[in-house]
């Protein structure tokens, strides 16, 4: 499938260009992003790069991951990044991370919203799961204001980038 852009009332979701690694390296400088998602530590401007230009346009090009960068559109700011990943049939996990300065603004939910509204019109979905890793407290907001039923902790369930074990909490939201 072809990236798709997306609008809300004050946000544009569209695939990230290479006029973006700049935006894609700062916001994953932040520690929280390199705690609570799978990015690579440190993450240097090679990794923008190579995450911009070829490994998103891969994954829309194989069906089997959507990732959308979130824009304001009074200023153009990098909100974040949100993608689709398809799990099994049916089953698509909803991921995302924030920039620090955009964060408490509801744009995380605006933005989210309007993937999981795309993912239900346009895929094969029944199921959207939502994973973090406990202590991701922003997250489950995030999760529970969109609907996700928190359905429980999966104890021990990844290694973060710290190099230890860690406790994960699991949501589901289902079809409308």
């Amino acid at each position: 499938m072809d990236p798709v852009t997306l609008e809300t009332e004050r946000l544009v979701l569209r695939a990230f260009t290479p006029a973006d690694v700049d935006a894609v390296y700062e916001a994953c400088q932040d520690e929280d992003i390199q705690f609570y998602t799978p990015v690579p530590v440190p993450y240097r401007r090679a990794d923008a790069e190579k995450l911009v230009g070829e490994k998103l346009p891969a994954r829309w090009a194989e069906d089997k991951d959507y990732t959308l960068g979130a824009f304001r559109k009074d200023t153009g700011a990098l909100v974040g990044s949100y993608c689709l990943t398809l799990i099994s049939r049916g089953v698509w996990e909803l991921g995302y991370w924030a920039v620090r300065e955009q964060r408490g603004h509801g744009y995380s939910v605006e933005a989210a919203r309007a993937l999981c509204d795309w993912g239900w019109a346009t895929l094969d979905v029944h199921r959207i799961e939502w994973w973090a890793m406990v202590g991701n407290t922003g997250s489950r907001a995030v999760a529970e204001k969109l609907g996700f039923t928190v359905e429980g902790t999966l104890r021990r369930r990844g290694i973060a980038n710290d190099g230890q074990p860690h406790d994960w909490w699991v949501g589901g939201l289902l079809r409308p």
